[in-house]
């Protein structure tokens, strides 16, 4: 949709915006246009405090312990496959799904193993060894498994990320597994293991150990040869809190996928490896013409979230712990705290219309107005805002912190 001019016939033309509705009074007095609403654009920043410095963080690590469920050992049985909302009743983002096949030796040396899923991220193991992983909202998952003669393990972990939260009866809908199958493919042959005993773990040794706990005894951390690119690994820092009172993130760039704590509490899962489809941005927006899908694409490439607020409940005066779960593989290297900051708000305006502006609180000045117009502002100065009665405008005002 692009911009029109309306004939009003008696009352002339009336000019609508691309891509906006408008509310006439009598046919022609515009009351309401969704295209010109004032609204304010607040910039925020990421940086290190301006009295602080860098922070080296110094970092300790330890396995997930998984040898239990490798074996094939698990809290319950059952001759089905479950659903995992149902097997983990909300205790925790993952379940193991373990079963046991006997090679006679005669055939079923070099299989595909194949896994009809309807979770978020899958990890197959046999015989202790991963032979692959997948993510995606049901997929089926197929991957070549060596087998030995005698008893082989098979294990599977299940990992939800998000539940369906629309549709026809989205709470009727199944995560992990659930009744598969799960079948071994040799020459053509195909071994449903649907209805075998099947073991299952609800949950990680390390949540039920409460690793995430900065007091827990359960977790021996190591010094030294930190392991990069691990899966199934923790790792634990110390940390001073950024000073200020501006709000407090970290930065998990590097890391993999997994599950953030800070002096033990939860900051939510975190997957800086999901990224952007790399392809469609190219710095201009305009909605004006036929709508697609792709139109006015940004962060291409980019992960979907890569800091994480830290609350400053959390945060102690001194000493702080952070606690990180790496499912994937990944670098703590590069983690680091930062504040975020407001340095610039903009805002729009149209004739016979107020703009006003707010620091959004905190300790802020104005540094300098500028204004790009097509009309002829007047601003009225005050602290921490400007108002101004306006023709169309934009006002954009720099902001700097308070001494």
């Amino acid at each position: 949709m692009d911009d029109v001019n309306v004939d009003l016939q008696q009352d002339g033309n009336y000019s609508v915006p691309a891509w906006s509705v408008s509310i006439l009074q009598d046919c022609n007095q515009e009351i309401y246009n969704t295209a010109k609403v004032n609204v304010q654009t607040s910039l925020i920043v990421k940086k290190l405090q301006e009295n602080d410095t860098p922070q080296k963080l110094s970092w300790e690590w330890a396995r997930e312990p998984t040898k239990a469920a490798l074996l094939g050992r698990g809290g319950f049985k059952a001759t089905q496959l479950l659903e995992q909302k149902a097997a983990t009743n909300d205790q925790s983002d993952y379940l193991w799904y373990m079963t046991r096949v006997v090679n006679n030796g005669t055939s079923m040396k070099n299989v595909t193993l194949r896994v009809k899923y309807s979770g978020q991220f899958l990890h197959a193991f046999v015989n202790g060894k991963e032979i692959g992983s997948q993510h995606d909202y049901s997929f089926t998952f197929e991957k070549p498994a060596l087998l030995k003669p005698g008893r082989n393990i098979i294990s599977l972990l299940s990992a939800t990320v998000g539940l369906q939260n629309y549709g026809e009866f989205f709470d009727e809908g199944t995560e992990g597994i659930a009744g598969g199958p799960v079948e071994l493919i040799d020459n053509g042959n195909t071994t449903d293991l649907s209805s075998n005993e099947w073991s299952y773990k609800v949950g990680l040794i390390g949540e039920g150990r409460r690793f995430y706990n900065p007091h827990s005894s359960h977790a021996k951390w190591v010094s030294g040869n930190l392991p990069v690119g691990s899966a199934m690994t923790w790792y634990k820092t110390t940390f001073q809190a950024p000073s200020g009172i501006e709000p407090v993130v970290v930065d998990l760039q590097g890391m993999g996928k997994g599950h953030a704590w800070v002096n033990g509490n939860s900051l939510g899962r975190f997957w800086p490896t999901l990224t952007a489809d790399p392809n469609g941005c190219d710095g201009k927006c305009d909605y004006r013409g036929q709508y697609k899908e792709n139109k006015c694409l940004s962060n291409c490439g980019n992960p979907t979230q890569r800091w994480y607020h830290v609350p400053r409940s959390f945060l102690n005066n001194g000493s702080n712990t952070l606690i990180l779960f790496e499912e994937i593989g990944g670098n703590p290297s590069n983690v680091s705290f930062q504040i975020t900051a407001t340095e610039t708000i903009c805002g729009n305006a149209y004739e016979g219309t107020t703009l006003e502006l707010s620091c959004n609180g905190g300790r802020r000045t104005i540094s300098d107005v500028q204004f790009a117009s097509f009309g002829d502002p007047q601003a009225a100065p005050a602290a921490h805002s400007r108002k101004a009665a306006l023709r169309p405008v934009v006002a954009c005002l720099q902001l700097k912190r308070r001494a």
